[in-house]
């Protein structure tokens, strides 16, 4: 029998685990949650065949990071970055959050690759091609707040970096993936 020494693994996933560890997010993953923020440093995050089928790891990981940004540095310390997901009046943080990470990927002309999930794709789907520009919606204040922390606090690097690399495997991906595959993007945004 051949010893096996070495195992595969995604590399988006890779460079997106990267940048969890480098923001002091450890990820867990389990069938229990679709994605749950412990206050001190551990990140679950559903597994595979409980998440949507077009659900990443790097997509979770980014939106979570955008939940935190967008509820500022206390909530690092808080459960579930101190959200009350099922709490209606609280829909306006989770399209700051939607907002934000729509201006991250647009960075690197991956926003379908990002996109949300769940119930709130069609709110992701609609955003302006300017995700934070002013136009009426009370997340747009939140989610600027968030962009200044975010590009001027100690995450601005390694979101950056892991976006980066992932539109890197995304170039590489051009023109040989499926047309049903998240890698399939629109020409505008390879």
């Amino acid at each position: 029998m051949r010893k096996i020494n070495q195992t595969y693994r995604d590399p988006v996933e890779l460079i997106w685990l990267h940048a969890a560890s480098r923001m002091g997010m450890q990820i867990v993953r389990s069938a229990e949650v679709n994605a749950s923020w412990d206050g001190k440093s551990e990140l679950t995050i559903g597994t595979s065949e409980t998440l949507d089928p077009d659900d990443s790891l790097a997509q979770m990981i980014l939106h979570e990071a955008c939940h935190a940004l967008c509820e500022g540095p206390q909530s690092l310390l808080k459960p579930d970055w101190g959200l009350e997901s099922f709490n209606p009046a609280k829909k306006v943080r989770e399209h700051a959050c939607l907002r934000l990470q729509a201006a991250f990927a647009d960075r690197y002309g991956l926003r379908s690759f990002f996109g949300s999930t769940t119930i709130f794709r069609r709110y992701y789907d609609r955003l302006p091609a300017d995700p934070l520009a002013d136009d009426g919606d009370p997340a747009v204040t939140i989610a600027r707040e968030a962009w200044t922390r975010a590009n001027s606090g100690p995450w601005a690097e390694p979101l950056d970096d892991a976006l980066r690399r992932t539109s890197l495997v995304a170039r590489v991906l051009d023109g040989v993936a499926d047309p049903d595959s998240l890698w399939h993007l629109p020409k505008a945004q390879t």
